[in-house]
């Protein structure tokens, strides 16, 4: 099998960043349309204890939010991958793994908020990252 570039192990990264991206996106113009309706006063931003979001709004907000908690590990585990030198197939394909039910995550999750297939799909993606982990730990134990 020919060399595999280091670089793959980045691809599923910016993948990532451009699901943040969309989620952001769709997040803002949520936003800017309830406050131009009348629907969320445009003071409930400075300090979010006046009033309340919508609850449509409030799932793409908590996503949002969720998208900056355990995926920062996922981040950190990619990086750590491409400084170590420690690319293989195997670790490309789980970050790639990660950040497609993270996708599928995410789908479920803005569109019809099912809450077991969203933990199903949310366990799933975590499987992923905890094989991500543990095979660059294996991968960095083999090259001491």
């Amino acid at each position: 099998m020919p060399d595999l570039s280091p670089n793959m192990i980045l691809y599923p990264a910016f993948a990532m960043f451009f699901l943040v991206a969309f989620t952001l996106t769709r997040m803002a113009r949520l936003r800017l349309a309830a406050v131009r309706a009348g629907e969320v006063r445009v003071s409930y931003y400075r300090t979010y204890h006046e009033g309340e979001e919508p609850e449509h709004m409030r799932v793409v907000t908590r996503h949002f939010i969720n998208l900056f908690e355990l995926p920062v590990l996922f981040y950190v585990g990619v990086i750590f991958t491409y400084i170590t030198h420690q690319v293989t197939l195997a670790l490309v394909l789980f970050a790639w793994a990660y950040v497609a039910i993270r996708y599928a995550h995410s789908f479920v999750h803005l569109t019809s908020n099912d809450v077991l297939t969203r933990f199903r799909l949310y366990f799933a993606s975590n499987l992923f990252l905890l094989a991500l982990w543990v095979g660059l730990l294996l991968q960095l134990l083999r090259a001491n």
